[in-house]
C-alpha cells in the first residue's frame, strides 16, 4: 500500500470561512503549476502556470466538502486552471504596509490589469 503525504494544512476546514478570494479578484501564482492529469488535453506533467503569472479567479467551488478551489484563468497562458488559496496571492488587496514596502513596483502592479 501506498503511503499517501498529507501536508500539515489538510486538517482545517477552509469552507468554515469566506473565500479567500473574490470573483474577478487579480491573483498571482505562487507556484510552478503542472498537470497532474486532470487537465484535458495536456500531458501529465506539462507546465500549465508559472510562479509569478498573473490571473483573474473566474469561480470559487469547493473540494471534499474541505478546501476552497479557485478557478482561475492564466489569459496569457490560455489556461484557467483550479488552484488553492495557499498557492495565490491577492493583486488587489494588498495592504497598505505592503504597497509601501513595494513603492514603485506598486504602481506596475496597479497598470497589469
Amino acid at each position: 500500500m501506498v503511503d499517501i503525504a498529507r501536508e500539515d494544512d489538510d486538517d482545517v476546514i477552509e469552507i468554515a470561512l469566506p473565500p479567500r478570494f473574490d470573483i474577478g479578484e487579480r491573483v498571482i501564482s505562487r507556484n510552478v503549476i503542472r498537470n497532474d492529469g486532470t487537465y484535458p488535453g495536456k500531458d501529465i506533467g506539462d507546465l500549465l502556470v508559472q510562479r509569478g503569472d498573473v490571473g483573474y479567479v473566474r469561480s470559487v467551488g469547493t473540494f471534499l466538502q474541505q478546501f476552497y478551489i479557485y478557478a482561475v484563468e492564466f489569459a496569457d497562458r490560455g489556461v484557467q486552471v483550479g488552484m488553492r488559496a495557499k498557492e495565490l496571492c491577492t493583486l488587489d488587496k494588498l495592504p497598505p504596509e505592503v504597497l509601501e514596502r513595494l513603492g514603485e513596483r506598486a504602481q506596475e502592479l496597479s497598470s497589469m490589469r
